[in-house]
């Protein structure tokens, strides 16, 4: 006879077991959630710029993962392929997610999906002995072992980036360069800085300064865009490039909308990008090809993007912007992602060309431009008035001086293993005037044009 307290729990376990969403194997978890509110957590509340972007503070953040879910990260990155700089890191690597809590302002996020995240720069990282990786966090990934965080959300944001600087010793190349885009009318994730620390095996270790990106497939389409329902592309690979031939679907991830087969908006730019038109009647070729992207805010982040330098984008890589259909034009529009390595000439053959010259036909939503007359003079007309009313020298330096005094005493407390910076404030203080140093070379180079 099977004992009553033993026949209750045999039935507890079989209802936990049937409660699961996600996984058979894995039960669900009750947990208490004492500082959970509406405006703080709950999925309704609005996205709090204010309070998680702000532009005047550096902020900090607290994050406690258990041993064995950090030595559960450790051994997923031992197995993980190496790249060459620029390089995507294999589709079949996807780093796992583990949970981990999460504090801010005194108050707790719960069971926090958080997983490493980069291509090259994560292998080099980690080969490098070095433990400031950079993460996502998501803060319902577990809500299906733990109903009590569904739609959790921190301040109305369900995915964050704390990204790390890598190969950046000024710790400023992500934050200013997203800072110039917007500022030049162009929609890009907005940023701010953090001090994050990581309690693992037993201690808290301050992991160093990080800048905290917007995820663009959630919150930068919704706020962003009147509508945050169009397809959402993060093109990685060969067809990124938008060179002929290389077309191909599997090349565009869909981030939105994914259980729709379909890539027909992305086909239709490819298809007029390449159209005979372009030779036989320029105009036609024009009118066709900004039917379907928005070629005005395109050739804005062109101008842009070559003033301030950027080699880790469309032009060397095929990788690092993103594709939005906008619903209220039925266009795609560029946003551009991932600026660590901008503002600086650049590595794996530098930084394209002020005056574009040397763009083959590999990288066509360059070349095409510069071989037409009126791209071409839209071009430069964009190029130098991003030198002259955004990138111009004295409005640099301020900008400069002032991250400098907000993020120097955080740069500085960087330990050795948590930083990328070999002489501490030394390294950071020379970043800082070559930043200077550059503001005023692409600031001639513009005016050349």
């Amino acid at each position: 006879m099977i004992h009553s307290y033993r026949l209750t729990a045999l039935l507890l376990i079989l209802l936990l077991d049937g409660c699961n969403k996600s996984d058979d194997s894995e039960k669900v978890i009750s947990i208490d959630t004492p500082d959970w509110t509406e405006t703080t957590h709950g999925k309704s509340a609005t996205t709090d710029y204010s309070i998680v972007f702000p532009q005047d503070k550096v902020q900090r953040l607290d994050i406690t993962i258990s041993n064995d879910d950090w030595d559960a990260i450790q051994s997923d990155l031992s197995n993980m392929p190496r790249t060459r700089p620029g390089e995507t890191i294999d589709g079949t690597f996807e780093p796992i997610w583990v949970s981990c809590d999460l504090f801010f302002n005194e108050k707790q996020w719960y069971k926090v999906g958080i997983r490493v995240k980069g291509n090259s720069s994560l292998q080099t990282t980690y080969s490098s002995g070095i433990k400031k990786f950079s993460f996502k966090l998501d803060f319902d990934q577990f809500e299906d072992t733990y109903p009590n965080i569904k739609d959790q959300r921190f301040y109305g944001f369900k995915q964050l980036n704390l990204n790390n600087n890598f190969d950046d010793k000024s710790l400023m190349r992500e934050k200013v360069a997203g800072d110039l885009f917007r500022e030049f009318g162009l929609p890009v994730a907005k940023s701010a800085y953090y001090e994050v620390y990581i309690n693992y095996q037993g201690k808290s270790q301050y992991f160093g300064l990080y800048t905290l990106v917007e995820e663009v497939d959630n919150t930068v389409i919704k706020t962003q865009f009147t509508n945050g329902d169009g397809n959402l592309y993060k093109p990685e690979g060969a067809a990124a490039s938008f060179a002929l031939g290389k077309y191909n679907t599997t090349d565009f991830y869909k981030k939105t909308n994914e259980s729709t087969s379909d890539w027909s908006d992305v086909k239709a730019l490819y298809d007029a990008l390449h159209s005979g038109l372009r030779i036989t009647d320029s105009k036609a070729w024009r009118v066709s090809l900004e039917s379907k992207i928005n070629m005005d805010l395109y050739i804005r982040w062109l101008a842009a993007n070559t003033v301030m330098q950027n080699w880790d984008t469309y032009g060397r890589m095929t990788h690092n912007y993103y594709l939005y259909n906008d619903p209220s034009t039925s266009k795609l529009v560029w946003i551009p992602w991932d600026n660590n390595e901008a503002l600086q000439d650049g590595k794996m053959g530098g930084s394209i060309a002020i005056n574009l010259s040397g763009v083959t036909s590999e990288w066509p939503l360059i070349s095409f431009i510069a071989s037409d007359e009126t791209y071409f003079a839209l071009y430069k007309q964009y190029a130098r008035e991003f030198a002259s009313t955004v990138f111009e020298p004295s409005k640099m330096y301020a900008k400069y001086d002032y991250y400098t005094n907000l993020i120097g005493e955080s740069v500085k407390k960087e330990e050795s293993g948590y930083t990328f910076l070999k002489n501490g404030a030394s390294d950071f203080s020379s970043a800082i005037s070559q930043l200077k140093l550059h503001v005023d070379k692409r600031f001639s180079a513009a005016a050349s044009l």
